[in-house]
């Protein structure tokens, strides 16, 4: 195929330089002939009857430099260099491997515990906590609404104690460590503050992750517990209090993972999370706060889908838009705020129950992508996760495929080897264009918090799952095991890691335990402290802290607010 000329230097004769857009277009004119050419012949051949399509929209059979024509020198740099599609660190994985980060978390704080040591010890490099559905939400173990759900999906925590047990003989100034949780997110990033006081910990040198990203579950996973208003409040307080007193935590992880994970496609999910990104820092300045005394510490958090390419492309995409805006829009000086520095996941949505050994295969996948599209973080999906909560002996396949990958395959000695590629490269241009179209939609609604409050956003991820579901039973789409190649031999049997109904009836003893130890007039009077606080303006995170350190619980301070700040109810939409 005919390659194009580079255009020659900016400061050749003019004759050359008309010699050469002469000798450009010649090859243009040769190019559009040798692709009407092969045209023809595509068109006369036999195709499979399915449809040739990515997340949303159908892909083109090939790519040339007609279709990467758009994108210039510029918009791709360097590594290190703005725009950063190419990677934020000029090293790439040659200076510093991704952050291998397994999420885990399972039963009581003391079970969860022996699994971050078993992940340590094989070679893990930084702590990921999965939290139970009562905590995700704010209430205790012994709370009646969390009667048989404690350490079912996830770890319980429900104060400062569990908390210390949770990372006990884990030193926390030597691991980075992730916490998703979000609604309650400031409870248990002081329950972890206060943890590490025990330890005898500063904590300014305390590295991780809070999640603490509430738009996003307004939009799709639906763990929140105080309206918007007072719950960007509390964020705000964070990002304020821990650039001062955390300054090497990220206190916050805008996350696309559930978005996508609720049905909508790589567009919707970069450009609703990004949105849900400005709106954050919108909030922030508002607040008086200099924007780059707090944008360093914002991170990211990415699903990894199953189209290669299309993933790859949108976390270029990500970070180049990123730039662009808080360098143009929001006014960044501070390289650090430019950067989008985010940790990734294998999709939990596409694994199967239907022959669950295929998830091995598929993981491996979409692990490479997102080390391919330069991701700092990573996290594998177990093989069994569609089914339970992963056993030790999946955990360990999961990690070995990111050692794998890390140390056999080659993928991380380049930075960004698909770079230049006409199909990844046009793609890229593609779904930052989209983005841009959805940023301009959000707008003329309102913006994020109105597209909430209305259910536009809501609406567009329904619509995009539903049509997904209809290309899968229509067989559009085709899921291996599940609508094609389904075989009628017994399904292979894995081990499941089942939680004891015992653990609930543990937890419920600690917590008793544990209140009648504590001082109990010391609770009462820092929660009225923090109830009195929450009608002013006043940065609400000492006050939380306060409440931490003294063992109050995690419903008892989210109760404390939620007399001031009312519960969250969701509008009807559909």
């Amino acid at each position: 195929m005919t390659k194009l000329k580079s255009p020659g230097s900016k400061t050749a004769p003019d004759s050359e330089l008309i010699a050469t857009i002469e000798e450009q277009s010649a090859e243009l004119r040769l190019l559009r002939q040798e692709v009407a050419e092969w045209k023809k012949k595509y068109e006369k051949g036999e195709l499979r009857d399915i449809a040739f399509t990515n997340s949303e929209k159908e892909v083109q059979p090939i790519y040339t430099p007609l279709d990467a024509a758009e994108t210039d020198a510029e918009a791709l740099g360097m590594p290190g260099f703005y725009p950063y599609t190419r990677g934020v660190h000029p090293t790439g994985y040659r200076g510093r491997l991704w952050t291998m980060r397994q999420f885990a978390g399972f039963g009581s704080a003391r079970d969860t515990n022996e699994r971050y040591k078993f992940l340590l010890a094989h070679g893990q490099t930084g702590l990921s906590v999965a939290f139970d559905f009562p905590t995700l939400m704010g209430y205790d173990s012994d709370h009646p609404r969390s009667e048989g759900e404690v350490g079912k999906c996830g770890v319980a925590i429900s104060s400062l104690a569990d908390m210390e047990t949770l990372f006990d003989g884990i030193p926390l100034d030597k691991v980075s460590t992730s916490m998703t949780i979000n609604g309650p997110a400031v409870i248990l990033y002081c329950f972890y503050i206060a943890a590490a006081e025990k330890q005898g910990v500063d904590s300014a040198k305390l590295r991780g992750t809070i999640q603490n990203d509430i738009l996003k579950e307004y939009m799709a996973q639906h763990a929140w517990v105080y309206p918007i208003e007072p719950a960007l409040r509390l964020i705000v307080d964070c990002f304020e209090w821990s650039a001062e007193h955390v300054p090497r935590w990220n206190t916050i992880s805008i996350s696309g993972y559930h978005i996508r994970e609720a049905g909508a496609t790589a567009a919707q999910e970069l450009a609703f999370t990004l949105a849900d990104g400005f709106t954050y820092v919108e909030r922030g300045i508002a607040r008086g706060l200099d924007v780059d005394t707090f944008a360093p510490r914002l991170s990211f958090f990415w699903d990894i889908h199953n189209d290669f390419f299309e993933e790859i492309a949108k976390l270029r995409a990500a970070r180049r838009i990123w730039a662009r805006h808080m360098k143009q829009r929001y006014g960044a000086k501070d390289p650090r705020s430019l950067v989008m520095r985010f940790h990734s996941q294998t999709a939990g949505v596409t694994l199967t129950a239907q022959q669950p050994m295929n998830n091995v295969i598929r993981v491996a996948y979409q692990a490479m992508a997102a080390v391919l599209g330069g991701t700092q973080s990573l996290h594998t999906n177990s093989m069994d996760e569609t089914l339970a909560l992963p056993t030790e002996e999946s955990v360990q396949v999961a990690l070995r495929t990111q050692q794998v990958l890390a140390y056999e395959t080659g993928v991380p000695n380049v930075i960004d080897p698909l770079g230049g590629s006409y199909y990844v490269e046009t793609l890229t241009t593609e779904l930052e264009r989209e983005a841009e179209m959805y940023f301009r939609q959000i707008e003329e609604v309102g913006g994020v918090v109105r597209g909430l409050e209305t259910g536009w956003l809501q609406r567009k991820i329904n619509e995009s799952a539903a049509r997904q579901q209809w290309e899968i039973e229509q067989h559009r789409r085709v899921i291996v095991g599940v609508n094609d190649f389904v075989t009628d031999e017994p399904e292979l049997k894995i081990e499941l890691l089942k939680i004891a109904e015992a653990t609930e009836r543990e937890q419920r003893s600690r917590m008793a335990k544990m209140r009648s130890e504590r001082d109990n007039d010391l609770v009462e009077k820092r929660l009225s402290a923090l109830r009195e606080a929450a009608k002013t303006s006043q940065n609400l995170m000492p006050f939380i802290l306060d409440c931490a350190r003294a063992y109050c619980t995690l419903y008892e301070i989210r109760a404390a607010m939620e007399t001031v700040f009312g519960a969250y109810r969701e509008p009807v939409f559909f």
